[in-house]
């Protein structure tokens, strides 16, 4: 099952519904996540305002699409030492 993912929006209505006071079972049915995930996102996200979760979200991203790289450079040195240990 592909996971849907959230906008920043969604996930800070969801948890100032639930400061201002609105069941959490009701919360999380409106917006279709499990209690666990509202659980997690309020651990997580508590206190950020929108420009600070996105932000947040924007570095997650590009801290990925830099370990992709690091890994791929690491398997190309890999990759040339052993060329190199062939050859002598």
């Amino acid at each position: 099952m592909p996971r849907k993912g959230h906008s920043e929006e969604e996930i800070l209505r969801a948890l100032r519904e639930s400061e201002a006071g609105r069941r959490t079972t009701e919360i999380c049915r409106e917006h279709g996540i499990s209690s666990a995930t509202f659980y997690v996102w309020k651990r997580r996200y508590a206190g950020l305002g929108l420009s600070e979760l996105r932000e947040l979200r924007q570095l997650r991203e590009e801290n990925g699409k830099l370990k992709g790289l690091v890994a791929d450079l690491s398997l190309d040195r890999h990759i040339l030492q052993e060329a190199l240990r062939k050859k002598v």
